[in-house]
């Protein structure tokens, strides 16, 4: 569903959404590996490069159901239809000295936006979610202190609608509403639209 947008975008960037709706498609690995390489270019914070990503692949049952599981009920629903999962994680402080990180999850968010950008590319969708379960996650995953599950992704390719549940049918069909841009762009002081919005 392509983006109608106030001000001439990127085709890329007007056509990235996130369906809940999923085709039964594997994902080739060629184009995951390229997903993941998009998320390693990303910039970060004095290079720190502060995200990791654990990812299951439908084909691989016990792990994407040990994903899955990260998952809120919620999520489950849907996700599980879904032919790649992973979960984003951030390094909490910098590895060159220990002291926190504040921009870890800024940084996360830039990689897997880089993520989302090279798979719009490649005829995939991406649907990231807060609704994860961060502790299950650790004790699942192993995942060490000082990093945090933050959010859950969903990559595959986009399905008819007609094979989703009517709930979800319609959470797709649904105008993507936005804030226009004048309610978050500010000059001089905070809440003070720029003259040229």
């Amino acid at each position: 569903m392509r983006a109608q947008t106030d001000h001439p975008i990127n085709d890329l960037l007007a056509q990235r959404w996130s369906p809940y709706v999923y085709a039964d498609r594997a994902v080739p690995e060629v184009d995951l590996k390229s997903l993941f390489e998009a998320a390693r270019w990303a910039p970060s914070s004095y290079n720190e490069q502060p995200w990791a990503y654990i990812v299951a692949r439908k084909e691989d049952t016990a792990e994407f159901e040990r994903l899955l599981s990260c998952l809120v009920e919620a999520n489950q629903q849907w996700a599980k239809h879904v032919p790649v999962l992973a979960l984003g994680l951030a390094r909490l402080a910098f590895q060159k000295n220990n002291k926190p990180n504040r921009h870890a999850f800024h940084d996360l968010g830039l990689a897997s936006a880089s993520l989302c950008v090279e798979a719009t590319v490649r005829g995939l969708v991406v649907h990231q979610m807060a609704g994860i379960e961060p502790q299950r996650a650790r004790e699942v995953f192993n995942i060490p202190e000082g990093w945090e599950a933050a959010i859950g992704i969903a990559i595959g390719y986009e399905g008819a609608p007609a094979t989703g549940e009517e709930s979800l049918r319609q959470r797709d069909a649904a105008r993507r509403p936005r804030k226009p841009a004048k309610e978050f762009v500010f000059g001089g002081s905070f809440g003070k639209t720029v003259p040229w919005l």
